[in-house]
């Protein structure tokens, strides 16, 4: 098995990926809960201060992830050019220009799906981003890959 891939990661990709990340992560889940729970207090007492606290709390990561995922893209010199990327049986190589990086299946920490991207988590907080338009007739392709090659449990892509 080998299949090569060619991705341009953009800011909207790295703002999905993030959403992703925060919100299905503790901190996003209790920032969003504590956000419900100021607007319910806000609803029950009428004290503005509660609505105020509410939606900045609901408000405040989603954009700053996309000035994140903004700045990012503008900044990191590898979201700049396409990644090319080469699943083996022995892993995934990912080269740009005169780099190249080779990470082994093994090490691989978790794959999900969104709406726009598959993402092969590296480790707790890195990834590689496969947005879906780049994939084209490839995504059943890299979708059995990586379930091939990881284990079930740490696999949840979606079609």
């Amino acid at each position: 098995m080998e299949l090569e891939i060619d991705v341009k990661v953009t800011a909207s990709d790295l703002y999905d990926y993030l959403l992703y990340h925060t919100y299905t992560g503790f901190s996003g889940m209790l920032g969003t809960l504590a956000g419900v729970f100021l607007i319910m207090a806000f609803v029950s007492t009428r004290y503005i201060i509660y609505l105020i606290a509410g939606v900045v709390l609901i408000a405040y990561m989603p954009c700053s992830l996309f000035l994140k995922a903004k700045q990012q893209a503008v900044n990191n010199p590898v979201f700049r050019n396409p990644l090319h990327y080469k699943m083996t049986e022995e892993g995934i190589n990912v080269s740009q220009g005169e780099n190249e990086e080779t990470q082994s299946w093994e090490s691989c920490v978790k794959a999900v799906s969104t709406g726009r991207s598959i993402i092969l988590y590296t480790s707790r907080t890195t990834a590689s981003i496969f947005p879906k338009r780049d994939l084209g007739d490839k995504k059943e392709a890299l979708i059995q890959a990586i379930s091939t090659h990881m284990p079930p449990k740490k696999v949840k892509i979606r079609f």
